[in-house]
């Protein structure tokens, strides 16, 4: 999973040519860190059609505040540079699925 910043994120998420799911954590989140292996399956499994990065809320202050990101874990599925689908929390595997299914295929 590559880490994004404030300042690559215009380019790595808003400009990307494919869907790109953004994990929104911290180093110190723990729920973060538990979710990170069901997201890496699923962009695995849906290789070339989607991409994962991660924002590190601690060191990056502007992007999570235009996105309102109050919690850890945030995720959010961008497409053509718009927050497409949001999931705040940990959730499961399969939750993140069927949030991104219509987005990225299956």
């Amino acid at each position: 999973m590559d880490e994004v910043t404030d300042a690559t994120f215009p380019t790595d998420v808003l400009e990307s040519e494919i869907p790109v799911i953004v994990e929104f954590g911290a180093p110190w989140c723990r729920p973060c860190r538990a979710i990170e292996p069901a997201l890496i399956e699923i962009a695995e499994a849906s290789a070339g059609r989607v991409r994962l990065v991660k924002l590190d809320i601690d060191g990056n202050l502007g992007t999570p505040s235009r996105y309102g990101i109050l919690s850890v874990p945030t995720v959010i599925l961008f497409i053509g540079g718009e927050a497409r689908e949001t999931l705040i929390g940990p959730q499961s595997k399969s939750r993140y699925e069927r949030a991104f299914a219509q987005h990225i295929g299956e």
